[in-house]
């Protein structure tokens, strides 16, 4: 579907394939040190790459102009520095903001700045980049993710420059914090980068340690369902929600006579003190709710706030002081979802013939419990919680848990069931009635994928 020139022919092409990702349990746990549960998606993002001869540097996506977004775009390589010296972030913020029609570019441009910042003397020539990808916008599916992760893994190669791994995810993640200034923790660029089909990617995001895949048991399905609210990231809930959590560590630290330190020495800077070393997700629940959640304001504004702790202790969340923060129960959801997730993972673990009918009414209730962890921060929303209360209803016909997934605020819903018959009529059911009473006809995510890591990059020669 490139269209005629835009490659060289007979000259090599750089492919990467990177696909969305489904988040089961963990959604909001990553920036606080949680263990999250992720896995791929078969939609995916889809890039090629052929170096020039000259400075110029293209990109085309074709897709984004029935957005009403410029399809091409084209600059050099000396329009990013000034006399010799690679420009400022805010001026490449500023040039990409220019111009909406160009937004989508942001998260492409931001892997070809961080490349010039980090390996300067490689970065010496331009390239043309084609872009497709069939994940769904605004969905929850880590849509920003494969749009970054997918040009980084094959950018850097034809560079010479090969990443994967942690160090592939954190740099993608510095590239969405950094350039689109949204505050995302780093487990959808690691999902989308070390995954693999019909697994799930369990990492502790401390700050990022992956463990073994664990493949999906034979006798469980997983389906997701697009409630048809569109979810941002960089929206107020998510936002308002981080930084509440936030200020409920704020709190514990003063109480516990803590006195965080601001860490600089990784990929992202970020305040540690010695008793939970900047993470909420090592406070443990008994003793969160003995002697801390009852102590918690259950909201502030953040007038208030600031008037207590002029610092705040996340660097990528502002405190608004006109908005209110749900304080006690964004911390709640931080120490307990990571339990939550503890206690999945270990259930999933289990070889297919120990996973019977307590093990499936337990996994069902512990999503069911985050749900509802998600709604108490302000992150549901009436249409999410009626497709998790039509999947309550099939209970009886072989359909576990549900639960809203990612950043929440709208998004997808991801279902768990029984791998049967009754289980697939029952998910059916779901899809029609939650249809009839939205109006809609839903997205539906089913099946898995190769992560980035796992694609690789593919060289092929331009026919």
């Amino acid at each position: 579907r490139v269209e005629e020139g835009y490659f060289q022919k007979g000259a090599e092409i750089l492919i990467n394939r990177t696909p969305g990702r489904l988040d089961l349990m963990g959604g909001n746990d990553d920036y606080t040190g949680g263990l999250v549960f992720e896995t791929t998606i078969r939609e995916a993002t889809l890039v090629a790459v052929q170096s020039r001869p000259d400075q110029t540097v293209r990109f085309l996506n074709p897709a984004v102009k029935s957005l009403g977004w410029r399809e091409k775009i084209e600059f050099s390589l000396a329009d990013l520095m000034d006399n010799g010296i690679v420009k400022p972030l805010e001026a490449v913020r500023a040039w990409i903001n220019k111009d909406p029609a160009r937004a989508w570019c942001a998260y492409v441009l931001g892997n070809l700045y961080f490349l010039i910042n980090r390996y300067p003397g490689k970065v010496n020539h331009g390239f043309s980049l084609y872009l497709e990808s069939d994940v769904p916008l605004g969905k929850g599916v880590s849509s920003s993710a494969a749009l970054e992760v997918a040009p980084m893994k094959a950018i850097a190669e034809m560079y010479g420059i090969h990443v994967e791994g942690v160090e592939l995810a954190s740099w993608t993640q510095w590239v969405e914090i950094a350039l689109t200034q949204s505050a995302c923790g780093i487990m959808d660029q690691l999902a989308v980068v070390m995954g693999d089909e019909g697994c799930f990617v369990p990492m502790l995001c401390q700050p990022c340690q992956p463990q073994p895949l664990v493949r999906l048991p034979e006798n469980l399905r997983l389906w997701g369902i697009d409630s048809g609210v569109r979810h941002s990231v960089a929206g107020l809930e998510y936002e308002s929600a981080r930084a509440a959590t936030f200020m409920g560590y704020r709190f514990l630290c003063d109480w516990e006579k803590l006195e965080p330190t601001l860490d600089e020495s990784g990929a992202l800077p970020r305040w540690v003190e010695p008793k939970w070393n900047g993470y909420l997700a090592n406070v443990s629940p008994s003793q969160f709710r003995m002697h801390y959640e009852n102590r918690l304001p259950e909201t502030i504004s953040g007038e208030d706030f600031t008037m207590i702790y002029p610092i705040h202790l996340d660097p990528f969340t502002p405190v608004r002081p006109e908005v209110t923060y749900p304080v006690r129960a964004a911390t709640r959801y931080a120490v307990e979802e990571n339990w939550r997730v503890h206690n999945f993972f270990s259930l999933l673990s289990k070889p297919t013939t120990m996973i019977d009918g307590n093990t499936g009414f337990l996994l069902g209730e512990l999503m069911y419990l985050a749900h509802l962890g998600y709604s108490e921060c302000g992150l549901g929303s009436e249409a999410t919680d009626k497709l998790v209360e039509l999947v309550r209803e099939e209970k009886a016909n072989g359909l576990l848990g549900a639960k809203i997934t990612g950043g929440g605020a709208g998004g997808t819903v991801a279902i768990l069931g029984w791998n049967r018959p009754d289980a697939e009529k029952a998910f059916k059911r779901v899809l029609d009635q939650y249809a009839a009473w939205s109006k809609t006809v839903p997205y539906v995510f089913s099946g898995s994928s190769p992560g980035s890591d796992k694609f690789g990059v593919l060289r092929v020669s331009c026919p």
